[in-house]
C-alpha cells in the first residue's frame, strides 16, 4: 500500500512540474522580446520618492502582421505621447525608442501598489522581410503604436528615423 501511494506522488509531483515547466517554456517564447528594461531619466530621482519601489522592467507587447504588400507592427505603449517616440530601422532591426513619464496624480497622499515601469526604453523587433524605409508611416492611438513597412524586394537595409503622425 506504501508503494502505491508513493508512486501516485511521485506522478503527481512529476506532472505539477512538467505543468509548470510547460508554462515558464510557453512565457519565455510568446514574451522574451517583450520583456524591456526602463532606465531611470532625469527626473527618475523625484519619482523615486513618491513611489514604494519604482518597477525597471515591463512588457511591451508586439504584434507583427504579414501580408503581401507591407509588415504592420503594433506595440502597446499607452499613457505615451507621439512625440515621446525615436522609431529607426537599422538593417534588418525596427527599433523603437522612448520615454514613459511619471505624472503624479496628486500632491497629498502616497502610492500603495506601482506595477507600471517609468523611464526611458528600447525595445528592437527583427523584421522577417525587407522593407522600403522611405515609405514607413507610424502612427499613435489609443495607447497603441501602429507602423506600417512597405515590403521591398531586394532593398537594401539602412537606418531611417520614422516620424510619428
Amino acid at each position: 500500500m506504501t508503494t502505491a501511494l508513493t508512486q501516485r506522488l511521485k506522478h503527481g509531483a512529476e506532472q505539477a512540474l512538467e505543468s509548470l515547466a510547460e508554462g515558464w517554456r510557453e512565457l519565455r517564447a510568446r514574451a522574451g522580446g517583450a520583456l524591456t528594461r526602463f532606465r531611470p531619466t532625469r527626473d527618475a530621482g523625484h519619482v523615486e520618492e513618491h513611489l514604494p519601489a519604482m518597477g525597471r522592467w515591463a512588457f511591451i507587447a508586439a504584434d507583427v502582421f504579414d501580408d503581401d504588400r507591407s509588415l504592420v507592427v503594433r506595440l502597446e505603449v499607452p499613457g505615451m505621447r507621439r512625440d515621446d517616440f525615436n522609431i529607426e530601422l537599422i538593417g534588418d532591426t525596427l527599433s523603437v525608442q522612448g520615454e514613459k513619464r511619471f505624472d503624479r496624480e496628486s500632491k497629498r497622499g502616497g502610492y500603495q501598489i506601482v506595477q507600471c515601469a517609468y523611464g526611458s526604453f528600447r525595445r528592437d523587433i527583427r523584421l522577417p522581410v525587407a522593407v522600403r524605409p522611405d515609405r514607413a508611416e507610424a502612427s499613435y492611438r489609443d495607447g497603441v503604436l501602429r507602423i506600417v513597412l512597405p515590403k521591398a524586394e531586394g532593398a537594401s537595409m539602412r537606418r531611417l528615423s520614422i516620424k510619428v503622425t
